[in-house]
């Protein structure tokens, strides 16, 4: 479902006479579906740049990565949106949100964006928020007024809210208490079960070990860093 083939990056310093910095080069990584691969790397060996280029967020130098029929890397800005919409779903470390949008309506989104019907989409938010204990008291407040681990709840139940074919997970479990953190994992154990791939990063070890298929160690794609 994810499949990066000699995928390159490399930074310009436009404030230091145009020097590029290369960043990556000749990534290779294959994600099946019900697969999960857990990228692993020294500080600074690219997870987070690898992860960015997946979503589209950064461009890549050269190379491909196709989710599904699309590739990233040629594709066009429409064709990106079209492919977060329905089919790669992102679970950052940030909550961004509109200010004063109700938390129901923000984890119901994705969906109703889908053209789910609002009754539909607001139950499964609604499923989600009681699965990761945040009150029903604070549905209908904005989560931008909320503690940090609640927004991180909240915005873990935003990028399950549909059954995104792919999923990119970074730290999903970090700061959770452990209650919360193994509605987290049963919820990515859920998403392979249901045929998702994942590709993702997670410094909790524990966490990695019980739901990666496989490590991928990003060191041997950074140019001069290799072991």
């Amino acid at each position: 479902m994810i499949e990066i083939r000699n995928l390159s990056k490399s930074f310009t310093l436009h404030n230091q006479g145009g020097v590029a910095i290369p960043v990556m080069a000749g990534a290779h990584l294959r994600v099946a579906g019900g697969e999960c691969v857990g990228l692993v790397g020294r500080s600074g060996a690219g997870k987070s740049t690898l992860m960015r280029m997946v979503y589209g967020n950064y461009l890549a130098g050269g190379g491909s990565i196709r989710i599904g029929e699309i590739d990233v890397v040629t594709a066009e800005p429409r064709q990106i949106l079209a492919l977060r919409r329905a089919v790669l779903g992102h679970v950052s470390q940030f909550l961004r949100v509109v200010p004063r949008v109700p938390t129901l309506e923000v984890v119901a989104e994705p969906l109703l964006r889908l053209g789910v019907p609002p009754e539909a989409a607001r139950t499964r938010a609604a499923d989600l928020l009681a699965r990761l204990n945040i009150p029903e008291r604070l549905w209908r407040l904005s989560p931008t007024t909320f503690s940090g681990g609640e927004q991180q709840r909240v915005n873990i139940a935003r990028g399950f809210a549909h059954d995104y074919p792919a999923l990119l997970l970074d730290e999903p479990t970090a700061s959770l208490d452990a209650q919360n953190r193994e509605v987290v994992l049963r919820l990515i154990e859920e998403a392979k079960a249901r045929g998702a791939a994942i590709l993702g990063i997670f410094h909790d070890e524990g966490a990695r070990d019980r739901v990666c298929d496989r490590l991928v160690d990003v060191t041997g794609f950074t140019p001069g860093m290799a072991a």
